[in-house]
Protein backbone atom coordinates (compact mmCIF):
# COMPACT_ATOMS: atom_id res chain seq x y z
CA UNK A 1 0.00 0.00 0.00
CA UNK A 2 1.57 3.52 -0.99
CA UNK A 3 -0.93 6.25 0.30
CA UNK A 4 -1.70 9.25 -1.37
CA UNK A 5 -2.53 11.05 1.87
CA UNK A 6 -2.57 9.97 5.50
CA UNK A 7 -4.17 12.24 8.29
CA UNK A 8 -4.41 11.58 12.00
CA UNK A 9 -7.18 12.80 13.69
CA UNK A 10 -7.38 13.73 17.51
CA UNK A 11 -10.80 12.29 17.98
CA UNK A 12 -13.07 9.48 16.42
CA UNK A 13 -16.02 11.50 15.59
CA UNK A 14 -13.40 13.97 13.66
CA UNK A 15 -11.86 11.58 11.91
CA UNK A 16 -15.19 9.81 10.60
CA UNK A 17 -15.68 12.98 9.22
CA UNK A 18 -12.75 13.79 7.94
CA UNK A 19 -12.87 9.75 6.05
CA UNK A 20 -16.57 11.39 5.05
CA UNK A 21 -14.62 14.59 3.28
CA UNK A 22 -12.13 12.43 1.81
CA UNK A 23 -14.70 10.06 0.43
CA UNK A 24 -17.00 12.67 -1.02
CA UNK A 25 -14.03 14.22 -2.83
CA UNK A 26 -12.76 10.47 -4.98
CA UNK A 27 -10.47 9.49 -2.79
CA UNK A 28 -10.58 5.39 -1.56
CA UNK A 29 -10.60 5.64 2.71
CA UNK A 30 -10.61 3.57 5.72
CA UNK A 31 -10.57 5.30 8.99
CA UNK A 32 -8.25 3.47 11.57
CA UNK A 33 -9.12 2.73 15.16
CA UNK A 34 -5.73 3.70 16.77
CA UNK A 35 -2.43 2.90 14.61
CA UNK A 36 -3.30 -0.44 12.94
CA UNK A 37 -1.80 -3.76 13.84
CA UNK A 38 0.69 -5.16 11.13
CA UNK A 39 -1.48 -7.79 10.52
CA UNK A 40 -4.88 -5.90 10.05
CA UNK A 41 -5.80 -6.31 6.75
CA UNK A 42 -7.03 -3.27 4.74
CA UNK A 43 -8.25 -2.70 1.08
CA UNK A 44 -5.98 -0.88 -1.25
CA UNK A 45 -7.19 2.98 -0.19
CA UNK A 46 -5.49 6.82 -1.05
CA UNK A 47 -6.30 7.78 2.31
CA UNK A 48 -5.86 6.05 5.71
CA UNK A 49 -7.57 8.22 8.84
CA UNK A 50 -5.48 7.18 11.88
CA UNK A 51 -8.34 8.18 14.70
CA UNK A 52 -6.96 8.72 18.05
CA UNK A 53 -8.56 9.62 21.03
CA UNK A 54 -6.13 12.39 22.38
CA UNK A 55 -7.86 15.98 22.30
CA UNK A 56 -8.02 15.79 25.84
CA UNK A 57 -5.80 13.84 27.11
CA UNK A 58 -2.37 14.78 28.66
CA UNK A 59 -0.16 16.43 26.32
CA UNK A 60 2.73 14.28 26.41
CA UNK A 61 0.34 11.45 25.82
CA UNK A 62 -0.98 13.06 23.04
CA UNK A 63 2.27 13.67 21.33
CA UNK A 64 3.47 10.00 21.88
CA UNK A 65 0.44 8.63 20.40
CA UNK A 66 0.72 11.31 17.70
CA UNK A 67 4.05 10.60 16.60
CA UNK A 68 3.13 6.30 16.38
CA UNK A 69 1.21 7.16 14.00
CA UNK A 70 3.00 9.38 11.84
CA UNK A 71 5.33 7.24 11.59
CA UNK A 72 2.88 4.35 10.69
CA UNK A 73 1.91 6.55 7.74
CA UNK A 74 4.90 7.66 6.39
CA UNK A 75 5.60 3.85 6.23
CA UNK A 76 3.24 3.21 3.87
CA UNK A 77 4.45 5.90 1.71
CA UNK A 78 2.24 9.36 2.76
CA UNK A 79 4.63 12.11 1.94
CA UNK A 80 2.39 14.45 3.29
CA UNK A 81 0.62 13.88 7.05
CA UNK A 82 -2.54 16.26 7.54
CA UNK A 83 -2.83 16.48 11.90
CA UNK A 84 -6.79 16.96 11.89
CA UNK A 85 -8.26 18.47 15.06
CA UNK A 86 -12.09 20.45 15.39
CA UNK A 87 -13.37 22.99 13.33
CA UNK A 88 -13.84 24.68 16.57
CA UNK A 89 -9.88 24.59 17.42
CA UNK A 90 -10.89 22.51 21.19
CA UNK A 91 -8.28 22.80 22.92
CA UNK A 92 -6.62 24.57 26.47
CA UNK A 93 -3.47 26.43 26.60
CA UNK A 94 -1.86 23.63 28.35
CA UNK A 95 -2.41 21.76 24.25
CA UNK A 96 -3.08 19.85 22.43
CA UNK A 97 -2.69 21.15 19.31
CA UNK A 98 0.31 23.17 20.12
CA UNK A 99 2.58 20.51 21.03
CA UNK A 100 1.46 17.53 18.88
CA UNK A 101 2.06 19.99 15.70
CA UNK A 102 5.30 21.19 17.25
CA UNK A 103 6.72 17.24 18.24
CA UNK A 104 5.39 16.18 14.14
CA UNK A 105 6.59 19.25 12.79
CA UNK A 106 10.19 18.33 13.89
CA UNK A 107 9.74 14.67 12.90
CA UNK A 108 9.07 15.51 8.99
CA UNK A 109 11.62 18.58 8.91
CA UNK A 110 9.12 20.83 8.07
CA UNK A 111 10.26 24.62 7.85
CA UNK A 112 6.52 26.10 8.04
CA UNK A 113 3.37 24.38 8.81
CA UNK A 114 0.07 25.59 7.45
CA UNK A 115 -3.03 25.70 10.16
CA UNK A 116 -6.74 25.98 9.61
CA UNK A 117 -10.03 24.49 11.20
CA UNK A 118 -11.73 26.64 8.41
CA UNK A 119 -14.74 24.70 6.55
CA UNK A 120 -17.33 27.23 5.07
CA UNK A 121 -19.58 24.40 4.09
CA UNK A 122 -20.55 23.27 7.85
CA UNK A 123 -20.07 27.17 9.20
CA UNK A 124 -16.18 27.31 10.22
CA UNK A 125 -14.74 30.17 8.72
CA UNK A 126 -11.22 31.85 9.56
CA UNK A 127 -10.89 35.73 9.04
CA UNK A 128 -7.64 37.85 10.08
CA UNK A 129 -7.17 34.70 12.09
CA UNK A 130 -10.70 35.00 13.92
CA UNK A 131 -12.58 31.93 14.17
CA UNK A 132 -16.01 32.20 13.40
CA UNK A 133 -18.86 29.47 13.94
CA UNK A 134 -22.13 30.84 11.90
CA UNK A 135 -22.07 34.46 12.36
CA UNK A 136 -20.02 34.89 15.63
CA UNK A 137 -16.62 34.82 16.88
CA UNK A 138 -15.97 31.56 18.44
CA UNK A 139 -15.48 33.26 22.27
CA UNK A 140 -19.29 34.21 21.97
CA UNK A 141 -20.99 30.88 20.23
CA UNK A 142 -21.66 27.73 22.26
CA UNK A 143 -18.40 26.54 22.53
CA UNK A 144 -17.86 29.11 25.19
CA UNK A 145 -19.50 26.92 27.73
CA UNK A 146 -17.55 23.15 26.20
CA UNK A 147 -17.28 21.29 29.44
CA UNK A 148 -13.87 19.93 28.56
CA UNK A 149 -12.03 22.70 26.13
CA UNK A 150 -14.04 26.17 27.07
CA UNK A 151 -12.94 28.83 23.84
CA UNK A 152 -12.56 31.96 25.20
CA UNK A 153 -10.27 33.17 22.53
CA UNK A 154 -11.24 33.49 18.96
CA UNK A 155 -8.18 34.76 17.73
CA UNK A 156 -6.35 31.33 16.52
CA UNK A 157 -2.72 32.89 16.37
CA UNK A 158 -2.68 33.71 20.46
CA UNK A 159 -4.33 30.51 20.95
CA UNK A 160 -1.95 28.73 18.95
CA UNK A 161 0.86 30.44 20.26
CA UNK A 162 0.33 30.43 24.04
CA UNK A 163 0.51 25.96 23.15
CA UNK A 164 3.27 26.20 20.35
CA UNK A 165 7.15 26.65 20.88
CA UNK A 166 7.42 27.88 18.09
CA UNK A 167 6.45 31.64 16.76
CA UNK A 168 3.01 31.61 14.94
CA UNK A 169 1.91 33.85 11.70
CA UNK A 170 -0.97 34.71 9.92
CA UNK A 171 -1.78 34.60 5.88
CA UNK A 172 -4.36 36.96 5.49
CA UNK A 173 -7.23 36.44 3.38
CA UNK A 174 -5.99 39.41 0.96
CA UNK A 175 -2.65 37.14 0.30
CA UNK A 176 -4.57 34.09 0.00
CA UNK A 177 -7.38 35.92 -2.57
CA UNK A 178 -4.23 36.76 -5.15
CA UNK A 179 -3.56 33.07 -5.45
CA UNK A 180 -0.94 30.08 -4.73
CA UNK A 181 1.84 31.93 -5.56
CA UNK A 182 1.42 34.47 -2.73
CA UNK A 183 0.50 31.89 -0.44
CA UNK A 184 4.21 30.15 -1.30
CA UNK A 185 5.59 34.07 -1.39
CA UNK A 186 3.93 34.70 1.94
CA UNK A 187 5.39 31.53 3.71
CA UNK A 188 8.57 31.79 2.76
CA UNK A 189 8.54 35.18 4.35
CA UNK A 190 7.42 34.00 7.41
CA UNK A 191 9.46 31.27 7.56
CA UNK A 192 12.47 33.39 7.11
CA UNK A 193 11.82 35.18 10.07
CA UNK A 194 11.59 31.99 12.13
CA UNK A 195 8.03 31.90 12.12
CA UNK A 196 7.23 27.79 12.69
CA UNK A 197 3.55 27.68 11.69
CA UNK A 198 0.80 30.28 10.29
CA UNK A 199 -2.84 30.44 10.62
CA UNK A 200 -4.64 30.58 7.61
CA UNK A 201 -7.43 32.73 6.72
CA UNK A 202 -10.50 31.13 4.47
CA UNK A 203 -14.27 32.45 4.24
CA UNK A 204 -15.22 30.37 1.03
CA UNK A 205 -14.99 27.30 -0.32
CA UNK A 206 -12.67 28.00 -3.13
CA UNK A 207 -9.97 28.87 -0.53
CA UNK A 208 -9.61 25.65 0.63
CA UNK A 209 -8.85 24.72 -3.07
CA UNK A 210 -5.96 27.14 -3.05
CA UNK A 211 -4.76 25.87 0.89
CA UNK A 212 -4.69 22.38 0.01
CA UNK A 213 -2.50 22.95 -3.10
CA UNK A 214 0.29 24.92 -1.75
CA UNK A 215 -0.08 22.80 1.76
CA UNK A 216 0.00 19.07 -0.01
CA UNK A 217 3.69 20.72 -1.52
CA UNK A 218 4.66 20.76 2.24
CA UNK A 219 5.27 17.54 4.78
CA UNK A 220 2.28 18.58 7.18
CA UNK A 221 -0.68 20.20 7.84
CA UNK A 222 -2.81 21.38 10.59
CA UNK A 223 -7.10 21.67 10.43
CA UNK A 224 -10.45 20.40 9.93
CA UNK A 225 -11.85 18.61 7.31
CA UNK A 226 -11.82 21.92 5.34
CA UNK A 227 -7.96 21.58 4.39
CA UNK A 228 -8.23 17.30 3.93
CA UNK A 229 -10.87 18.79 1.06
CA UNK A 230 -8.48 21.10 -0.13
CA UNK A 231 -6.10 18.13 -0.10
CA UNK A 232 -8.35 15.71 -1.92
CA UNK A 233 -9.24 17.86 -4.65
CA UNK A 234 -5.23 18.86 -5.32
CA UNK A 235 -4.53 14.98 -5.38
CA UNK A 236 -7.70 14.46 -8.00
CA UNK A 237 -6.72 17.70 -10.29
CA UNK A 238 -3.27 17.06 -10.44
CA UNK A 239 -3.91 12.97 -11.47
CA UNK A 240 -1.54 11.92 -8.59
CA UNK A 241 -5.27 10.04 -7.90
CA UNK A 242 -7.72 8.47 -9.99
CA UNK A 243 -10.93 10.08 -8.70
CA UNK A 244 -13.35 6.93 -7.14
CA UNK A 245 -16.70 7.13 -7.50
CA UNK A 246 -17.64 4.91 -4.04
CA UNK A 247 -19.31 7.50 -1.12
CA UNK A 248 -22.60 5.73 -2.60
CA UNK A 249 -21.60 2.11 -1.90
CA UNK A 250 -23.87 0.60 0.54
CA UNK A 251 -22.65 -3.03 0.74
CA UNK A 252 -24.29 -5.94 2.40
CA UNK A 253 -27.47 -5.10 4.91
CA UNK A 254 -26.82 -5.48 8.05
CA UNK A 255 -29.76 -5.92 10.03
CA UNK A 256 -30.36 -6.38 13.88
CA UNK A 257 -31.35 -4.17 16.92
CA UNK A 258 -30.49 -0.49 16.55
CA UNK A 259 -29.62 1.82 19.46
CA UNK A 260 -28.39 5.59 20.01
CA UNK A 261 -26.06 6.70 22.90
CA UNK A 262 -25.68 10.11 23.30
CA UNK A 263 -23.23 11.57 25.68
CA UNK A 264 -22.20 15.31 23.67
CA UNK A 265 -23.78 17.99 26.10
CA UNK A 266 -23.84 20.63 22.81
CA UNK A 267 -26.86 22.66 22.11
CA UNK A 268 -27.50 20.57 18.55
CA UNK A 269 -27.61 17.23 20.36
CA UNK A 270 -29.94 18.15 23.27
CA UNK A 271 -31.84 19.90 20.56
CA UNK A 272 -31.90 15.95 18.70
CA UNK A 273 -32.60 13.91 21.66
CA UNK A 274 -35.45 16.16 22.50
CA UNK A 275 -36.73 15.44 18.61
CA UNK A 276 -35.84 11.63 18.98
CA UNK A 277 -38.47 11.48 21.94
CA UNK A 278 -41.49 11.77 19.87
CA UNK A 279 -40.44 8.61 17.44
CA UNK A 280 -38.32 6.49 20.12
CA UNK A 281 -38.58 5.38 23.85
CA UNK A 282 -35.95 7.98 25.49
CA UNK A 283 -33.82 7.02 28.53
CA UNK A 284 -32.17 10.09 30.56
CA UNK A 285 -29.32 8.34 32.82
CA UNK A 286 -28.81 10.46 36.12
CA UNK A 287 -25.47 11.84 36.24
CA UNK A 288 -24.86 11.61 40.54
CA UNK A 289 -25.93 7.76 40.48
CA UNK A 290 -23.22 6.88 38.28
CA UNK A 291 -20.68 8.58 40.61
CA UNK A 292 -22.16 6.85 43.11
CA UNK A 293 -21.71 3.81 41.63
CA UNK A 294 -25.67 2.93 41.59
CA UNK A 295 -25.76 0.73 39.11
CA UNK A 296 -26.47 2.70 36.65
CA UNK A 297 -25.65 1.25 33.57
CA UNK A 298 -27.59 -1.86 34.50
CA UNK A 299 -30.97 0.03 35.07
CA UNK A 300 -30.38 1.16 31.57
CA UNK A 301 -29.20 -2.08 29.60
CA UNK A 302 -32.51 -3.88 31.57
CA UNK A 303 -34.73 -0.72 30.37
CA UNK A 304 -33.02 -1.11 26.60
CA UNK A 305 -33.57 -5.27 26.29
CA UNK A 306 -37.66 -4.07 27.38
CA UNK A 307 -37.73 -1.82 24.21
CA UNK A 308 -34.99 -3.25 21.78
CA UNK A 309 -37.55 -5.31 20.24
CA UNK A 310 -40.20 -3.00 18.92
CA UNK A 311 -37.92 -0.94 17.85
CA UNK A 312 -34.60 1.61 18.34
CA UNK A 313 -34.09 3.33 21.69
CA UNK A 314 -31.76 6.11 22.56
CA UNK A 315 -29.84 6.32 25.98
CA UNK A 316 -28.73 9.67 26.83
CA UNK A 317 -26.20 11.26 29.60
CA UNK A 318 -26.33 14.63 27.85
CA UNK A 319 -27.39 17.71 30.26
CA UNK A 320 -27.65 21.31 29.90
CA UNK A 321 -24.21 23.43 30.43
CA UNK A 322 -25.60 24.60 33.91
CA UNK A 323 -26.13 20.91 34.82
CA UNK A 324 -22.09 19.84 33.48
CA UNK A 325 -21.02 22.33 35.69
CA UNK A 326 -23.07 21.41 39.10
CA UNK A 327 -22.16 17.74 38.35
CA UNK A 328 -18.27 18.51 37.91
CA UNK A 329 -18.69 20.92 40.81
CA UNK A 330 -19.87 18.45 43.23
CA UNK A 331 -17.54 15.49 41.86
CA UNK A 332 -14.45 16.77 40.24
CA UNK A 333 -14.55 17.67 36.48
CA UNK A 334 -11.68 14.20 35.60
CA UNK A 335 -13.64 12.11 37.51
CA UNK A 336 -17.28 13.22 36.48
CA UNK A 337 -16.29 13.09 32.88
CA UNK A 338 -14.37 9.61 32.99
CA UNK A 339 -17.20 7.86 35.10
CA UNK A 340 -20.11 9.05 32.22
CA UNK A 341 -17.75 7.59 29.55
CA UNK A 342 -16.79 4.60 31.05
CA UNK A 343 -20.80 4.32 31.87
CA UNK A 344 -21.61 4.79 28.35
CA UNK A 345 -19.05 2.53 26.93
CA UNK A 346 -20.19 -0.07 29.85
CA UNK A 347 -23.72 0.60 27.52
CA UNK A 348 -22.71 -0.08 24.39
CA UNK A 349 -20.93 -3.14 25.10
CA UNK A 350 -23.75 -4.64 26.45
CA UNK A 351 -26.41 -3.37 24.14
CA UNK A 352 -23.90 -5.02 21.55
CA UNK A 353 -23.88 -8.74 23.84
CA UNK A 354 -27.75 -8.41 23.26
CA UNK A 355 -27.96 -8.09 19.92
CA UNK A 356 -27.46 -4.79 18.68
CA UNK A 357 -25.70 -4.04 15.26
CA UNK A 358 -26.60 -0.70 14.44
CA UNK A 359 -25.07 1.97 16.99
CA UNK A 360 -25.10 5.97 16.66
CA UNK A 361 -23.02 7.44 19.26
CA UNK A 362 -23.04 11.45 19.77
CA UNK A 363 -20.38 13.30 21.23
CA UNK A 364 -16.44 12.71 20.39
CA UNK A 365 -15.58 11.92 24.01
CA UNK A 366 -18.31 9.24 24.11
CA UNK A 367 -17.41 7.35 20.41
CA UNK A 368 -13.97 7.39 21.65
CA UNK A 369 -14.37 5.28 24.98
CA UNK A 370 -17.32 3.48 22.45
CA UNK A 371 -15.39 2.20 19.74
CA UNK A 372 -12.39 1.63 22.47
CA UNK A 373 -14.20 -0.48 24.63
CA UNK A 374 -15.77 -2.43 21.36
CA UNK A 375 -12.02 -3.18 20.02
CA UNK A 376 -13.24 -2.01 16.37
CA UNK A 377 -9.77 -2.00 14.30
CA UNK A 378 -11.07 0.09 11.32
CA UNK A 379 -13.79 1.10 9.07
CA UNK A 380 -15.00 1.51 5.42
CA UNK A 381 -16.31 5.02 5.02
CA UNK A 382 -20.20 4.60 3.54
CA UNK A 383 -22.80 6.92 2.69
CA UNK A 384 -23.04 10.65 4.06
CA UNK A 385 -26.02 10.82 6.97
CA UNK A 386 -25.39 14.63 7.81
CA UNK A 387 -22.42 17.13 6.66
CA UNK A 388 -19.13 15.33 8.64
CA UNK A 389 -21.09 12.32 9.89
CA UNK A 390 -21.07 9.25 7.25
CA UNK A 391 -21.88 5.38 7.58
CA UNK A 392 -19.22 3.40 9.05
CA UNK A 393 -18.86 0.03 8.15
CA UNK A 394 -16.72 -2.53 10.92
CA UNK A 395 -13.96 -3.22 9.54
CA UNK A 396 -12.26 -6.65 11.35
CA UNK A 397 -14.66 -6.12 14.49
CA UNK A 398 -14.97 -9.38 16.87
CA UNK A 399 -19.11 -9.39 17.05
CA UNK A 400 -18.83 -9.78 12.95
CA UNK A 401 -21.19 -7.13 10.66
CA UNK A 402 -21.81 -3.79 12.33
CA UNK A 403 -22.94 -0.27 10.87
CA UNK A 404 -21.67 2.49 13.50
CA UNK A 405 -22.69 6.51 13.10
CA UNK A 406 -20.26 8.43 15.17
CA UNK A 407 -21.18 12.00 15.17
CA UNK A 408 -19.77 15.23 17.08
CA UNK A 409 -21.69 16.85 19.15
CA UNK A 410 -22.12 19.93 17.20
CA UNK A 411 -23.02 18.28 14.10
CA UNK A 412 -26.48 17.07 12.32
CA UNK A 413 -29.64 18.39 11.71
CA UNK A 414 -32.73 18.31 14.06
CA UNK A 415 -33.32 14.70 13.40
CA UNK A 416 -30.18 13.55 13.39
CA UNK A 417 -31.45 10.05 14.69
CA UNK A 418 -34.04 9.43 12.53
CA UNK A 419 -32.11 10.13 10.06
CA UNK A 420 -29.09 7.92 10.49
CA UNK A 421 -31.46 5.17 11.10
CA UNK A 422 -33.37 5.24 7.90
CA UNK A 423 -29.56 5.09 5.86
CA UNK A 424 -28.04 2.51 8.03
CA UNK A 425 -30.06 -1.09 7.56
Amino acid sequence: MTLALGCIADDYTGASDLANTLTRAGLRTVQTIGVPADDLKLPEVDAVVVSLKSRSIEPGLAVSRSRAAEKWLRGRGASHVLFKICSTFDSTDAGNIGPVMDALRADCGEAVVLVTPAFPETGRTVYQGNLFVGAVPLSESPLKDHPLNPMHDSNLVRVLARQSKTPIGLVELATLTRGAEAVRARLAELSGKGIGAAIIDAVFDRDLETIGLVAGEHRLSVGASGIGLGLARALVSSGKVKSAATAGQQGAAVGGAVACLAGSCSQATLQQIANAERVMPVLRLEPDRILAGAHEAQRALDWAKEHLAQGPVLIASSATPQAVAAVQARHGRDAAGHAIEQTMADLAEGLVRSGVRRLVVAGGETSGAVVDRLRIPGFLVGVEIAAGVPVLRAVGAGAGSMLLALKSGNFGGPDFFSDALALMR
